[in-house]
């Protein structure tokens, strides 16, 4: 039987885990990548190319190395817990060195259009155009799974601010930063605090003679260090935290969470603290804002109201005057030109059943892989979306009906709308835990701790109080992993690994704690699982 043919539209981090799953599920993939190379957005140059992600050299990921890997693929034990870009670029390649999937990949190949064949209710095929060196081509795929990301297109809206035309100074989208010294001696405004905005803040701080970081809203700040060291991830995304805050429900949550970050600084002290609570926003991740902001070398202000030649005046009234550069942090869109009639998106919003599938197609034969926003990683989530998009592909799992994915894509809609500020950014957003275990349960991989808590309890106990590790899915179903046990298992030591660079002595009381403690976790287990279910 002649193997069903795959498009896989680009060869970032979605796209690679995507050819992987078809390979898996004994599909013939083609992968299309309009630059030389693989690693999509995290693949840094210092020339930003059209039609592609770009970053700035210093860029750190926010997730840690445990959160962030492929499920049946760790990062190497003495890889640092929070990568260089550099570092995740070299993960990528060995992935796709290990799995050979660079054999699958037309590099500098542009997909130009995916259309519906005429049999398409009967065939569910795609005639896909691609270009490369100026001859076009086509092609025909029995599915198509698109893997562009959302960080390409990047959002400036200058009609919001008034002025901007006549600014003499330099202005452009943070997707054109790359490092620091241009911008050595000058003062320099920031718009926008998400991410790219704290980050710029900080690093430009180092260099410029005063930085303003500015903010329409504010924003809850995360560090990536949390209580005894460990990543901010590892600590708080497990199963039984997951279950307590669904139970305690959000304002109870909210109020924890706003005290601990307040613990560390002020927000309002810092002139930070937002109206909006701590989970309607996609926080921001910054261990040294607050450090920069307590030693002046960056202010935060509103939001600018109007620019004059040379000045920034906020709606407090306030003035700058001197400004030599303005860089705006604010965000990027998403669209899928060559998709068509198939898909439509309107200001930043898209109709995908469970963000995958779109519900009017008359055959499941095109899927988007990685278009969601999560507090956590995006590689494990669009991984598990690849794995059920492929099983979906070869008829083994089945969507609901048309009315059925409408009526979950209204509600997934209506309650993101009530939990988040109006904003682009707050579109395709999705919880770590929960979009990894409903689309586990979709693809029968879902670990289930309650069966394990007899036949291997040291398993259960790290499965609910240890954190959701990618591993977790690779234990049952399709594509069970044979290493995924003592990949969760050893979590720990590869947490702690790149950090022994001394050698110190345990000392007894220190074993014995560490001894104790493990007796303690397996002593409460039953009353933990009983809790838990």
């Amino acid at each position: 039987m002649t193997k069903q043919r795959i498009s896989v539209i680009g060869a970032g981090a979605s796209g690679l885990s995507s050819i992987k799953c078809c390979l898996d599920e004994d599909l013939e993939p083609v992968c299309f990548e309009r630059t030389d190379d693989i690693g999509g957005l995290w693949r840094y140059q210092e020339n930003p190319e059209e039609g592609r992600a770009s970053i700035y050299k210093s860029v750190i990921i926010n997730t840690s190395k445990e959160m962030m890997c492929f499920s049946d693929y760790p990062v190497p034990d003495h890889y640092p817990n929070f990568m260089h870009n550099s570092q995740i670029l070299e993960y990528f390649r060995m992935y796709a060195k290990d799995f050979d999937l660079l054999k699958y990949i037309q590099f500098k190949t542009t997909v130009c259009s995916v259309k519906k064949r005429p049999d398409f209710s009967t065939s569910g095929q795609w005639e896909v155009v691609t270009e490369c060196d100026g001859k076009k081509e086509v092609d025909v795929f029995d599915g198509v799974m698109v893997c562009t990301g959302h960080h390409t297109n990047a959002h400036l809206p200058l009609e919001s601010f008034p002025g901007i035309e006549k600014f003499k100074g330099q202005y452009f989208h943070s997707r054109d930063y790359k490092n620091p010294e241009a911008f050595a001696g000058k003062r320099v405004i920031i718009i926008g605090i998400g991410n790219s905005g704290g980050d710029l803040a900080v690093e430009i701080s180092h260099t410029a003679k005063q930085v303003f970081l500015s903010t329409r809203r504010g924003a809850w700040i995360l560090n990536r260090v949390a209580d005894r060291g460990y990543p901010f991830d590892v600590a708080h995304l497990s199963r039984l935290q997951h279950r307590l805050s669904k139970i305690c429900g959000q304002a109870l949550t909210n109020a924890y969470l706003e005290k601990r970050l307040n613990q560390r600084f002020d927000h309002e002290m810092f002139g930070l603290k937002p109206k909006h609570r701590a989970l309607s926003q996609h926080p921001t991740v910054n261990d040294d804002l607050p450090n920069r902001i307590l030693s002046g070398l960056v202010k935060v202000k509103g939001n600018v109201e109007a620019f004059s030649e040379t000045a920034a005046v906020f709606e407090d009234g306030s003035r700058e005057d001197d400004i030599d550069a303005v860089i705006f942090a604010t965000g990027y869109s998403f669209a899928f030109p060559f998709l068509e009639d198939s898909i439509k998106v309107v200001k930043n919003k898209i109709s995908l059943y469970k963000k995958v599938f779109p519900p009017n197609l008359e055959k499941p034969t095109l899927a988007i892989i990685g278009l969601i926003q999560p507090l956590g990683a995006i590689m494990p989530i669009a991984e598990l979306q690849g794995r059920w998009a492929t099983q979906v592909f070869k008829g083994l799992k089945k969507l609901p009906s048309q009315s059925e994915m409408m009526a979950d894509i209204s509600k997934t809609q209506e309650e993101m709308a009530k939990r988040y500020v109006e904003s682009q950014r707050h579109t395709i957003q999705g919880d770590y835990i929960d979009s990894m275990e409903e689309i586990a349960g979709l693809l029968g991989v879902r670990p289930s701790p309650l069966s394990l808590a007899f036949t291997d309890p040291k398993l259960a106990l790290q499965l609910l109080l240890g954190p959701c590790t990618p591993a977790q899915f690779r234990l049952r179903g399709p594509g069970k992993w044979a290493g995924a046990r003592k990949t969760i298992l050893s979590t720990d030591d590869r947490i702690r690994k790149p950090m022994k660079t001394r050698v110190m002595d345990k000392s007894d009381s220190a074993a014995s704690a560490v001894a104790l403690g493990r007796f303690m976790l397996a002593l409460i287990l039953f009353a933990v699982i009983v809790a838990y279910f």
